[in-house]
């Protein structure tokens, strides 16, 4: 990727109108490999054509929903994805953070937030493939991550894919092994400076990030909650 806006987007929503503004935005600001389908059996055969390397899915679709549909397809590979939706009830929010998506839209935004949410996940995306060549492996108790390929392998040798955002929590708190980083710094890291209204987000994404760390999410080892202020990763000697 040699500029984000070289990157294969995929919008999947059966709003016609909407589809087409969105083009248009998109367009309008860069990006210049845009595809749309209207419901999900459009949506499987242009992903199985050529992988995106950004999803932006609508939740209600004729022929099944947004949710399953991710599930589907970030089983064959791991691209980010922004959900669109016009159910704005945090259990629904909630849940497709939890599936593994970098960020969730209630319908009807503003296009400037949308074009900046975008911009924010293929950043990190980004960045996160520049800093590959700089990486190292992390161990955390029974389990090592590999911070180029955002996989971490369990003991028995299985491998657990991490999402963008969940590699772009996890270097920030890396970089800062054994020392607090607060909740403002690892927002800032990985939603950049306007970060507002993700606060709540960062909960779910590190609630997701210790199923695949911990031996016990519920009693952690390795990624520990300062209450208050932060997280932080404990230190190799101490696990």
């Amino acid at each position: 990727m040699n500029s984000i806006y070289e990157v294969r987007i995929l919008i999947v929503d059966d709003n016609k109108d909407l589809l087409r503004l969105l083009c248009e935005q998109l367009s309008g600001a860069g990006y210049r490999h845009i595809q749309t389908a209207a419901n999900c059996a459009a949506a499987k055969k242009l992903f199985a054509a050529e992988i995106p390397e950004l999803m932006i899915l609508d939740i209600n679709l004729p022929d099944g929903d947004g949710f399953s549909l991710f599930r589907a397809l970030h089983a064959k590979a791991d691209v980010p994805a922004l959900f669109l939706s016009a159910r704005d009830a945090d259990a629904d929010r909630l849940f497709g953070l939890g599936l593994g998506a970098d960020d969730y839209l209630t319908k009807p935004f503003l296009m400037q937030e949308l074009l900046l949410r975008v911009q924010h996940i293929l950043l990190r995306t980004y960045r996160a493939e520049l800093a590959r060549t700089k990486s190292k492996d992390l161990k955390l108790a029974d389990r090592s991550v590999d911070l180029n390929d955002a996989l971490v392998t369990l003991s028995n040798g299985d491998t657990i894919p991490l999402t963008a955002t969940e590699l772009a929590l996890l270097r920030k708190l890396a970089d800062n092994r054994g020392h607090i980083v607060t909740y403002d710094s690892l927002c800032s890291a990985v939603w950049g400076a306007d970060y507002y209204g993700y606060e709540n987000s960062l909960g779910v994404h590190i609630r997701h990030l210790r199923q695949k760390l911990e031996q016990d999410p519920n009693q952690p080892r390795c990624l520990l909650t300062v209450r208050g202020i932060g997280y932080k990763l404990a230190k190799e000697e101490l696990l």
